[in-house]
């Protein structure tokens, strides 16, 4: 792969990255409400997420979610069942007097699996990776296969470094409001509200 064509999908992963969505809006999230610390975790657990959408691509098994409602509709209820847990967690610490306990119950192994379930119970990725990767692959180069996980690797790159910006910054954010009690509980009702609408989100997605 040549170098302008690395630059160029440096340039496009980092802006997609950037752009509103249901993993940045999670890692915002995450980190107000529980520290960078925790943030940080849960972008690992995020960008792990895509070296399953990556292999999808690569061995063809993306075209399944693409070809197939009840394959692209069973994973993607099954997250929108796993976003709702977490927004019923989240509102539920914030009836408690505080969110330390629930901050101490979440182990640094807890959150990374929260980010990879996520991220790969979200079929839309695999169809998005599907349409964006090959087109910067040229087969007159070298193998596909290669290039496409060699492509999967820089953009998983790409959004930890944007993503790890985010949690820093949230978490920074969050510290300052949780000086509050009352901050406590509306940064985890903010949390819960915004799980519960990118839970219906991707329960009403099309492919």
């Amino acid at each position: 792969m040549d170098f302008e064509t690395i630059l160029l999908f440096i340039t496009a992963s980092t802006l997609l990255a950037l752009a509103p969505g249901p993993d940045n809006l999670f890692v915002l999230t995450q980190s107000m409400s529980k520290g960078a610390k925790p943030g940080i975790f849960v972008t690992l657990g995020l960008c792990s997420g895509l070296i399953f959408h990556t292999t999808a691509v690569a061995l063809g098994v993306a075209a399944i979610f693409q070809t197939s409602i009840f394959a692209f509709n069973m994973l993607k209820f099954v997250g929108a069942g796993y976003l709702l847990y977490l927004a019923y967690m989240s509102f539920k610490s914030s009836l408690n007097s505080s969110v330390e306990a629930d901050k101490s119950s979440l182990s640094p192994f807890k959150l990374y699996k929260r980010g990879i379930i996520m991220n790969v119970t979200n079929p839309k990725v695999s169809i998005f990776f599907l349409a964006f990767l090959p087109q910067f692959t040229n087969p007159a180069t070298g193998s596909v296969t290669l290039q496409i996980f060699t492509l999967g690797a820089i953009f998983m790159l790409c959004a930890l470094v944007v993503f790890s910006s985010i949690a820093l910054v949230a978490g920074k954010l969050g510290n300052w409001f949780n000086k509050s009690k009352n901050a406590e509980n509306i940064l985890n009702k903010v949390a819960g509200t915004v799980f519960v609408g990118l839970a219906l989100k991707l329960a009403l997605s099309e492919r």
